[in-house]
């Protein structure tokens, strides 16, 4: 396989060298990480036994996939530092929030570039990447989708959806997460002990997760097989709907969607 260069070794960027490590598609020595703390670096080398690098233009050398994980802020800066190390060849991937293919390619000159969102979950092998490119890049596009299935699955999906993917998939995972917590506060309040009532809790959602994935079907249809007439799990169903469950769900997915199509 091509050397994989990961330029930003923060929570996604090392999520997605930990997931690359652990499929049986690359191997540590085909993959390098950098970033600004010596530390963070230290303990992903440690770990992982990947190489490490605080030089941008130099850890993208022999690599012919170089993605990019680093807050928008700094594309500018990075950019300028590694386009005199680019070779034409090379593939940039981009997991930035709200810069645009052509934002990129007006930095760079020559190079392929595509849009990937995945998520922190890429560390379990369980991400959702959604993957954007242009026509200049379609040629890359199969390979891009191997990388990501290694972490995970792979939706291909038009660039103008990248901020939606990003809402949905990437913090989705903090939204799912928040309603375990929920979850797990009652199971406490209804008698277990914080371990158990977590262990329920995360448990009972990766079984209805699994349901609606394997079985295909629509959420409703599975809900249904475990509401009887009168019984516990409608009320609790039409409580949570009657405080603004799905309402509030949709409106916390939108409040996402509006900042993220502000964020500069």
């Amino acid at each position: 396989m091509e050397n994989i260069t990961i330029i930003g070794g923060g929570n996604l960027g090392k999520s997605i060298a930990i997931g690359l490590v652990k499929s049986n598609l690359y191997s540590a020595n085909e993959i390098m990480v950098t970033g600004r703390s010596l530390n963070r670096l230290a303990l992903i080398k440690e770990s992982l036994a990947v190489a490490v690098s605080t030089e941008n233009a130099v850890a993208i050398q022999d690599s012919k996939y170089v993605i990019l994980c680093v807050q928008p802020k700094q594309l500018p800066s990075l950019l300028a530092e590694i386009q005199p190390a680019l070779k034409p060849e090379q593939v940039l991937i981009s997991t930035i929030t709200g810069v645009s293919i052509a934002d990129i390619e007006a930095m760079v000159e020559g190079n392929k570039v595509l849009r990937a969102m995945p998520n922190t979950a890429a560390s379990k092998l369980q991400s959702i990447t959604c993957i954007a490119c242009n026509e200049n890049a379609k040629s890359e596009l199969d390979q891009v989708q191997m990388i990501f299935r290694t972490i995970g699955k792979t939706l291909v999906i038009g660039e103008s959806l990248m901020q939606s993917a990003t809402v949905l998939g990437a913090s989705g995972i903090a939204f799912f997460l928040r309603y375990i917590r929920a979850v797990t506060q009652g199971g406490i309040q209804m008698g277990f002990h914080p371990g158990e009532a977590q262990l329920i809790a995360v448990q009972t959602a990766i079984g209805a997760a699994t349901l609606v994935a394997e079985n295909n079907t629509h959420p409703e249809r599975e809900i249904d097989k475990v509401t009887t007439p009168m019984g516990c799990t409608i009320a609790g169903l039409n409580e949570m709907e009657h405080q603004g469950l799905s309402s509030a769900v949709i409106k916390g997915l939108m409040a996402s969607y509006e900042k993220i199509n502000h964020i500069k």
